[in-house]
């Protein structure tokens, strides 16, 4: 009997070029999963590289009213940003979930800015609560001045000294903000700061 070789020959070549070809479809599938690993990798540190960097103060004025004053400081290569949010959030850690019925409802105790200041309302498109205002656009190297006011007792604490207990309350305690910053149709950092509250300014005799 006369055995096949050239057809398996043909058989064992072709079955080689099949393990070849899987061979090498593994391997592009690997390197371009590294490839994709190691760029997500960049973006990400390019992402946190280019962490905008602020420079806050409250510059203490006459009565009820202050300036806060926001500069953007950094990173240079950032250049820019397109929108800068910035909101007042509790300057506690303090549960405030309505469990007894009647007021104040929840919806009352969320529009209370728990801390020591609010946005002034009527002024950079505050809100209707004083707890943020309408977003900016900034350079680095520039910057911009928001007018807030002292927080006011929420209507339903009782009691003739009420708005002296609350000020008491939040007295020395930092201003909490939290800016969410956007720059192109992607690049976003959201970035916690808390702002020193200075003393009371003492009247000259």
């Amino acid at each position: 009997m006369n055995f096949p070789w050239p057809e398996v020959a043909s058989t064992s070549a072709a079955g080689l070029s099949a393990v070849a070809a899987v061979g090498a479809w593994v391997a592009a599938r690997r390197a371009n999963a590294t490839a994709n690993v190691v760029a997500s990798i960049e973006r990400e540190r390019w992402h946190a590289d280019l962490t905008p960097q602020f420079s806050i103060t409250i510059e203490r004025a006459e009565g009820d009213r202050s300036t806060l004053d926001v500069q953007l400081i950094g990173p240079l290569p950032l250049g820019h940003l397109d929108e800068v949010n910035i909101a007042i959030v509790s300057s506690d850690d303090a549960d405030r979930t309505s469990t007894l019925p009647g007021p104040p409802t929840q919806e009352d105790i969320d529009a209370q800015v728990w801390g020591p200041y609010r946005f002034t309302h009527g002024a950079d498109g505050t809100d209707a609560h004083g707890s943020r205002v309408q977003p900016v656009s900034m350079r680095v190297g520039r910057g911009r001045p928001f007018s807030i006011e002292m927080t006011r007792a929420p209507l339903w604490q009782e009691g003739g000294d009420a708005q002296e207990r609350w000020r008491s309350r939040w007295r020395g305690t930092p201003l909490c903000l939290l800016i969410t910053c956007r720059r192109g149709g992607s690049d976003q950092w959201v970035i916690p700061c808390e702002v020193e509250n200075p003393a009371p300014r003492v009247g000259r005799l």
